[in-house]
């Protein structure tokens, strides 16, 4: 991964998490998706970062993180990055 990439914690039954990994998908962002259904224990990591139990957690190349982001507040923080 380069320092440009973004990491998604999420699950699959998560309806926001699906909604983020499509807008990411579709705008052809490089990011690691981090599935807790596969990785349970990564679901304590999310919490660590967010200090909150929702999902999607969202961690950009710059430290700063989104909990359950709307579509704006990611593309907003994209292009802060300049990542589009």
């Amino acid at each position: 991964m380069t320092d440009t990439t973004i990491t998604m914690y999420g699950a699959e039954w998560c309806g926001d998490c699906r909604r983020t990994k499509k807008q990411l998908d579709e705008l052809g962002i490089d990011y690691r998706y981090v599935d807790l259904e596969a990785d349970p224990a990564a679901a304590d990591v999310a919490r660590d970062i967010s200090g909150r139990t929702n999902i999607p957690v969202v961690v950009y190349p710059d430290a700063t993180h989104h909990v359950e982001p709307s579509n704006a507040d990611v593309e907003s923080k994209l292009r802060e990055l300049s990542l589009i």
